[in-house]
């Protein structure tokens, strides 16, 4: 496939958009990234990437996405070790085992996962999570096995679609495990950079990952993720989880809406 500037242009433009909101919100900018992928470029009549292709530029958006937010977020303690280790080993694994999974499955079926997802992740944003902004957290009150599991569920159904998974491990973590709000935007985007290693590899190995736009959203990332990191800090934490949030249910709409027609 051939790509002329003004589909690099859109490219980039894409994997900036997604690796900003990455950054800034915790998340690993797929939930943002796939439908821009999936629709914009075919709209606009300038390519068109089939849903197989948009989750293996998205996995690997991802994983550089969360180096550049993670490195925004390596100072003011935010980052859980605990947290991060018991919930990323799991996810690993299951973003592993979902991104080969995907290769037998249709477009509609990949699809149909990331609609799944998308609403979770959706509803469980709404829920209130009233006193978690400035709390402390206690390891010893974390329920580990709990976290693992979950993990583990998140990580096959982001390894499917090429997320890294934080657009719902971030509630997940907010409203069940109760970490606050800023320990798990930064300490999700850690756990979403292991997950995304294993998303990635499963999509190459299937053979889903086209060269010159990975390379394009890889620029896109590295430049915009520490930025979005970096207004994340400057901001307040419910503004982030609203504008998450807004971002997660409009999605779960379009995708839901465009899979029943």
């Amino acid at each position: 496939m051939e790509y002329g500037l003004m589909v690099i242009i859109i490219i980039f433009l894409i994997g900036f958009v997604g690796s900003f909101a990455s950054g800034m919100a915790g998340i690993g900018g797929a939930i943002i990234n796939f439908p821009m992928l999936l629709y914009i470029p075919a709209a606009l009549g300038v390519t068109d990437f089939s849903s197989y292709e948009v989750s293996g530029i998205t996995a690997v958006q991802v994983l550089f996405a969360t180096i550049g937010g993670v490195w925004g977020y390596r100072k003011g303690g935010y980052l859980n070790k605990i947290v991060i280790a018991y919930m990323g080993i799991s996810i690993l694994i299951g973003s592993f085992a979902g991104g080969y999974i995907s290769s037998h499955m249709t477009e509609g079926g990949v699809n149909f996962v990331y609609g799944v997802l998308a609403l979770l992740a959706a509803f469980m944003m709404f829920v209130p999570n009233k006193g978690l902004n400035e709390t402390a957290f206690n390891t010893e009150n974390f329920n580990r096995w709990i976290a693992a599991a979950l993990a583990l569920f998140v990580g096959v159904g982001a390894g499917i679609v090429g997320a890294g998974g934080a657009f719902i491990l971030v509630p997940i973590m907010l409203v069940i495990l109760k970490v606050p709000t800023r320990m798990t935007i930064a300490s999700s985007l850690a756990i979403t950079f292991l997950s995304s290693i294993g998303s990635t590899a499963g999509k190459v190995l299937t053979g889903h990952v086209l060269f010159v736009p990975a390379v394009i959203v890889i620029i896109a990332s590295l430049i915009a993720s520490p930025l979005g990191a970096k207004v994340g800090r400057r901001i307040s934490t419910k503004l982030l989880q609203r504008i998450l949030a807004i971002l997660i249910l409009a999605t779960a709409i379009k995708i839901w809406l465009d899979f029943l027609n």
